[in-house]
């Protein structure tokens, strides 16, 4: 199985420092669902993984965030995507639980679901937690420049990169889609 592991705000959609509490306020990135869609139709399985401190933080219940993934996964529909899952972190950081990224519960919980080598797996990310989360899983890190990541200077971004060797940085996610197709089609069965 060719699997993918996304994570959610700043990636699929805009990021608000103050959550996304509701379907109104998920406002996908310009061009993200369709890459999606391109991944879909060359066999890729997506699922996102993503921490949702606002739950911990009594700011959304868990009905919201339900219906918030929900309207996602009729959105990606509409221009022919399929989001096949969504693994996400109820807790606030200060509850120190294993599935808040940067540790690597949620990715691992995804392998074991999916029964897939990790290290086949890569994760697309827009900030270093993620990418954290993704090294200690063994998945290829994967950052795209939008969402918070688009806020980083120079020196910001080379620290990230020497802290995670091996990223590999695109302008979205449709960058990081034409990236990985076009590898696979150079050197199938090459990890992303």
């Amino acid at each position: 199985m060719k699997l993918i592991i996304l994570g959610r705000d700043g990636i699929l959609n805009e990021y608000r420092d103050d959550h996304v509490k509701s379907p109104e306020e998920w406002q996908p990135l310009r061009g993200a669902l369709e890459a999606v869609a391109r991944l879909n139709q060359a066999g890729w399985h997506v699922v996102v993984a993503t921490n949702q401190a606002g739950i911990g933080r009594g700011m959304i219940d868990m009905a919201s965030v339900n219906a918030v993934h929900a309207h996602m996964i009729r959105c990606a529909q509409r221009v022919g995507g399929r989001i096949d899952a969504v693994f996400f972190c109820p807790h606030a950081p200060e509850e120190h639980c294993e599935c808040r990224k940067p540790l690597p519960g949620m990715m691992l919980d995804v392998g074991r679901r999916y029964g897939v080598d990790l290290r086949q797996v890569p994760v697309v990310s827009d900030t270093l937690r993620d990418l954290l989360a993704a090294r200690a899983a063994g998945c290829p890190p994967h950052l795209v420049m939008s969402g918070r990541a688009a806020h980083l200077d120079e020196a910001q971004l080379q620290a990230m990169l020497h802290e995670v060797p091996g990223t590999r940085v695109h302008r979205d996610l449709a960058g990081f889609a034409e990236h990985l197709l076009r590898t696979e089609a150079a050197s199938p069965g090459v990890a992303p």
